[in-house]
């Protein structure tokens, strides 16, 4: 499990942990704008969707340790590249490329052994322990990351020439690549092959064709675009900090970097939850916590004397939008999803739910370009907060179809399908 934390953060360290803690030093050292890196981050959404379905019945296929060691050596060889510098062009085919690495050799893989070492009573647990183990090693990297960042920038940050960023920058990409070979290393050989039998689907189309007739997958679909929007919302923060709160650049990173310190607690405590109570009615919990948190966002002058309200807000933010991503993945067990279909409907469910990686961050971009400063960010935040009101509401609709009777049946795999053994 503990290679699974570390292998589960890290691949995707170089596509988004550099533009989360580091993003005005990356919008200033590759000269892009925020409509520019989103739409880089757009090129990764499509080819990722195109990656979930096909990669989970991969992972229904194939034992976790072949494919998450190759996705981690291609992304890190993907960071090589990064630490050229590229333009806008060269840059969006590098993301599209991550966007293949990071998903169809591993996403599927990642969650089926998740849910496979959690058993059926602890899945909020498991994935708990995932997530949160997760932003453990995010904080981690981060913090290292940014205390070489700051190393090489001067005291008086606002005096940095282009070339000191320009090495600022280089060394948190380099950073992240070599933390990507080695947990690749570390995934050989740590991660156990199960036995083939026990471990393989050997008719992974016809399980795609399974998951995609269940109103219920779609649901758990949707609960995800509305958390994962959350998730992505949190990108902008360290902007926010810059162009809003008045902090330098490093503050600005260490803003969002000591917030993921956040993220193991907040994940392992809504496990714990979740498995005590429910997991769809935590999310709704999280989601109104959510609404609440960024409308007050939305209307705050972020002004000195409401500097402490925005404070607590953001950090609240950081909590419930981590406590989702703890929990989510458990409502495969909740909805009864046959264990030999895992990979399959983790692929559908992810192909619908990290949409936003495709239609986030443009939009995102484009808020904020409209009004600089702290109009947009109001704006912003308002967006958010409409989002979380309709995670609230499609909850409503799982819980209805759970009402209505219309879960997984328990059946067995049909001859010549197996379930599996744990990783």
């Amino acid at each position: 499990m503990l290679a699974l934390i570390i292998a589960g953060e890290i691949v995707f360290g170089l596509p988004f942990h550099t533009a989360r803690f580091f993003r005005p030093t990356l919008l200033e050292v590759f000269g892009f704008t925020n409509t520019q890196l989103g739409d880089v981050f757009a090129l990764y959404g499509v080819t990722a969707m195109l990656s979930y379905f096909p990669g989970g019945a991969l992972a229904d296929r194939f034992p976790a340790r072949s494919l998450l060691t190759a996705s981690l050596f291609a992304t890190g060889a993907g960071g090589l590249f990064m630490a050229t510098i590229p333009a806008a062009l060269p840059m969006g085919l590098l993301y599209a490329f991550w966007g293949v690495t990071t998903i169809f050799l591993f996403w599927g893989a990642l969650i089926r052994a998740t849910r496979e070492w959690g058993g059926p009573s602890s899945q909020g647990v498991a994935f708990g322990v995932l997530e949160g183990g997760r932003g453990l090693v995010a904080a981690l990297i981060a913090t290292l990351a940014l205390a070489i960042f700051a190393a090489i920038m001067p005291d008086n940050v606002a005096l940095a020439s282009d070339e000191v960023r320009r090495a600022g920058m280089r060394s948190i990409i380099l950073v992240y690549t070599a933390a990507a070979f080695i947990a690749g290393v570390l995934t050989w050989f740590t991660v156990p092959v199960p036995d083939a039998e026990g471990y393989r689907n050997r008719r992974p189309l016809h399980g795609m064709g399974l998951v995609l007739r269940r109103p219920v997958i779609w649901a758990h679909a949707a609960v995800i675009v509305c958390a994962y929007c959350g998730y992505k919302g949190l990108d902008n923060y360290s902007l926010y900090a810059v162009q809003v709160l008045g902090m330098d650049e490093v503050r600005g990173a260490g803003l969002s970097t000591w917030g993921g310190w956040i993220r193991p607690v907040a994940a392992v405590v809504a496990g714990v939850v979740a498995d005590r109570f429910n997991a769809a009615r935590s999310i709704a919990v999280c989601f109104a916590v959510l609404v609440i948190s960024w409308t007050l966002l939305g209307i705050s002058s972020a002004d000195v004397t409401a500097l402490n309200l925005v404070y607590l807000n953001l950090f609240v933010t950081f909590f419930a939008v981590f406590a989702l991503r703890g929990i989510y993945f458990a409502l495969l067990e909740e909805n009864r999803t046959p264990p030999y279909l895992t990979g399959a409907a983790v692929g559908l469910v992810s192909l619908i739910g990290y949409t936003p990686e495709i239609f986030f961050a443009p939009i995102a971009g484009r808020i904020l370009d409209a009004n600089p400063g702290i109009v947009g960010f109001r704006h912003y935040f308002l967006f958010l907060a409409g989002i979380a009101v309709l995670g609230i509401l499609v909850v409503l609709v799982l819980l209805k179809l759970r009402r209505a009777g219309n879960l997984w049946p328990a059946e067995a795999p049909s001859k010549g399908k197996s379930t599996t053994s744990v990783t």
